[in-house]
């Protein structure tokens, strides 16, 4: 879907229609970190996991919650340089860390614990390995609307990456960007999740910058109890000179052990040469 599209959905549909719904006529402007939010006042949990498109909720004023991989791998053999190499890479443990900061904002700190990649030249057998910390991402979500109440709701996410990788594992450069996350509920109890994200990140050569345009689409739903289930699409396009573009499927379900807890698993297909062929992950989510 073109950036211009998603932009326009945004606008319309949460323009025409964010008054739809309430039900809740609690006014939580009053709590903050130091005054948090009363349990019986919070929302119901939301994470930006497991899927790519993340959400436009934010956690509740003065409360905590940890979106973590236990574990993610990639497999990379169909790469779009066509070079006859396996690139292997496993992540442990990366974790987003979330505060609520007042009802509409919260702050947000992505800690890549800890990162290992494999590359092998399948005609020679040669083989080279990086491992180490990643690098950190600090985020703040900003929700204009429907957090609490509506059939949509539509965030801000401004954000910053700090060059703190080991071992080759980054690109030494700050670089930032901004989400636009928008979630609209839909008859049937179906779930719909839009994302655009801009991106502004040094060429892989140094020196200058060129945007990138990450783009998903996301259709959510419960199977059956506590077990629900989605189908993502994403795209990402750069302006950076040779670039490909990268698309991916992406399908996963979530577990709902309490109503402070979920735990999640899927898997992200490579629907292009430029994305990697695929990718499992578990993962769980708590707040407190």
């Amino acid at each position: 879907m073109k950036t211009s599209a998603i932009l326009f959905t945004l606008f319309t549909v949460g323009f025409s229609t964010p008054l739809l719904g309430q039900t809740n006529q609690i006014d939580k402007s009053r709590y903050t970190l130091w005054n948090p939010t009363p349990s019986e006042a919070m929302r119901e949990m939301s994470t930006d996991r497991p899927d790519m498109t993340e959400t436009p909720y934010t956690v509740d004023a003065g409360h905590f919650q940890v979106e973590a991989d236990l574990f993610s791998y990639s497999y990379d053999r169909h790469n779009s340089a066509r070079a006859d190499e396996k690139v292997e890479t496993w992540s442990y443990a990366i974790a987003n860390l979330k505060v609520g900061l007042c009802n509409q904002v919260d702050f947000q700190l992505i800690i890549p614990t800890f990162n290992v990649v494999r590359v092998k030249d399948q005609s020679t057998g040669a083989a080279r390995r990086q491992s180490g910390y990643g690098d950190m991402v600090a985020r703040l979500k900003v929700n204009l609307w429907g957090n609490d109440e509506g059939r949509t709701a539509f965030g801000l996410m401004p954000f910053v990456k700090f060059p703190t990788s080991q071992d080759g594992l980054g690109n030494n450069a700050y670089e930032g960007g901004l989400i636009l996350p928008l979630a609209i509920s839909l008859p049937g109890g179906w779930d719909l999740g839009l994302m655009a994200e801009l991106d502004l990140l040094q060429d892989s050569l140094g020196g200058s910058h060129h945007p990138e345009v990450f783009n998903t689409v996301a259709l959510g739903h419960d199977i059956f109890g506590k077990l629900g289930g989605y189908v993502e699409l994403t795209s990402l396009v750069s302006w950076e000179t040779g670039s490909d573009w990268v698309s991916t499927l992406n399908v996963g379900f979530t577990y709902a052990v309490t109503e402070n807890m979920q735990l999640d698993a899927g898997i992200n297909f490579g629907l292009t040469r430029a994305a990697d062929d695929y990718a499992p992950f578990v993962g769980i989510s708590w707040r407190y």
